[in-house]
């Protein structure tokens, strides 16, 4: 979080802290400055009331000069130095017209009054050094007009105490002043790193209730999903369950039956039966909840399951004057897989490449063994299905437009459930679709 302070917020700030402290200057003086009539009554008996007199009026002129300034936004540093030029006038002229052995106690008020000023004021440290330079001059003068006793005395009775502490009053303002522009600083900073981090922290919280509506309505849906799932699902097994008694029944007469009836009629057992056995793995609550799929693995001959696919696929094809080439090998190789998932694989694969493959055109389906891997290759040297939308198809489940309207409306559901279980059950499916046409090649490790 990087927090930038402008030169008027730093002003401004400035301005407030160097009024709080002229406030607290004006206001000791105005309390307290009358009170050196004590020390007046005490040594200076003759005049006292009429020094008292003076004290008050100065007190009065600083105090309406403190509302003007105020109300008026005048500068702080001019009230400053008027206040203390009246202050210093009369306590320098007190130091000139008292007894020599009275002039510690009005060496030593002095220098307090000095001390006090510059501990508490907040400006540059030129403006102290002008006022003692002041306070100086102003005991020239009046020595000069007034006092009667000797430089020497003047000064050996508090006059070098006055000078030594004057002199170290001048070197505190240039500390403090430094000081206070950093906590002015520091509060800026402070200030508004709070603002941003409420900020942020509303930000927070809208984001979080916007989660958790989200959250929310995703349960929801997850809970409407599960439903749809159950009830689609019971439907299904009925479904389903009539198809494989209906089955059933059929080849209860196969002495009815032409060979291709019966072959078709197996085809149709074998079909529900996988059917059923997705269904049952859908319906499993818990596995769809599972982070990994639970395979029911066996040891089976791949290339008849190739084979299976194949022949089922055939009139699907011609349907659509495509001729499927068939380079599957006849050698048995036995893999340890989930046979229905497996299948399913090479169904999705070959339906469609046959769906989105060209009328009048050639698709040849290739098994081999390379290097204990067995290898399912699907070749379409046709027009490409370009490999961007292949990439769609096999990665994001989504629905391809194709502008040309020549070829069909296509789903990348089924190539995509293909590339996950392969993956699922330790295969790798490879795909490309170039100038050459479209390439499928699936790889499965075999057993000895």
């Amino acid at each position: 979080m990087f927090v930038q302070i402008n030169k008027d917020e730093f002003l401004k700030e400035i301005s407030k802290k160097t009024w709080y402290q002229t406030n607290i200057v004006i206001w000791t003086i105005i309390f307290l400055f009358p009170l050196f009539f004590i020390i007046d009554l005490i040594y200076a008996k003759n005049i006292w009331i009429q020094i008292t007199i003076v004290r008050l009026i100065i007190v009065f002129i600083i105090y309406i000069l403190f509302n003007l300034f105020q109300s008026k936004n005048y500068n702080y540093r001019i009230l400053l130095h008027i206040s203390f030029i009246l202050v210093s006038a009369l306590s320098a002229f007190m130091c000139t017209i008292v007894s020599p052995t009275d002039l510690n106690v009005y060496f030593l008020s002095y220098s307090a009054i000095i001390l006090f000023f510059n501990l508490q004021v907040f400006w540059e440290p030129v403006n102290s050094v002008i006022q003692a330079l002041i306070s100086l001059l102003l005991l020239a003068i009046f020595f000069n007009l007034f006092s009667e006793c000797s430089i020497d005395i003047f000064i050996s009775n508090g006059g070098q105490y006055f000078f030594i502490v004057t002199i170290i009053s001048c070197l505190i303002p240039n500390a403090r002043y430094k000081v206070m522009v950093r906590e002015v600083r520091s509060q800026i900073l402070i200030e508004k790193s709070n603002e941003q981090l409420k900020s942020q922290n509303r930000d927070i919280t809208e984001k979080n209730n916007i989660i958790d509506m989200q959250y929310e309505r995703l349960r929801k849906l997850d809970e409407q999903k599960n439903s749809f799932i159950n009830i689609a699902g019971h439907d299904l097994k009925n479904l389903i369950g009539s198809i494989i008694m209906s089955n059933n029944m059929v080849k209860e007469e196969e002495i009815r039956l032409s060979l291709d009836q019966k072959e078709f009629v197996g085809y149709i057992g074998e079909s529900a039966e996988k059917m059923q056995y997705m269904l049952n793995k859908l319906m499993d609550v818990r596995e769809i909840e599972a982070p990994e799929m639970k395979f029911n693995l066996e040891i089976f001959d791949i290339n008849s399951e190739v084979q299976h696919v194949y022949r089922g696929l055939i009139e699907t094809a011609q349907m659509k004057n495509i001729h499927l080439i068939d380079n599957i090998l006849k050698l048995p190789l036995n893999v340890k897989l989930d046979r229905v998932f497996t299948g399913q694989i090479f169904q999705n694969l070959l339906s469609n490449i046959i769906k989105f493959s060209q009328t009048n055109n050639s698709i040849k389906v290739v098994t081999s063994l390379q290097r204990q891997k067995f290898i399912f290759e699907i070749i379409d040297e046709g027009i490409a299905i370009g490999q961007e939308e292949l990439d769609m198809m096999f990665n994001k489940l989504k629905t391809l437009n194709d502008a040309s309207g020549n070829i069909e409306s296509r789903l990348g559901l089924g190539l995509s459930i293909a590339k996950l279980m392969t993956r699922e059950m330790g295969g790798e499916l490879i795909y490309r679709s170039d100038e050459s046409g479209n390439y499928f090649r699936a790889e499965f490790n075999v057993i000895n």
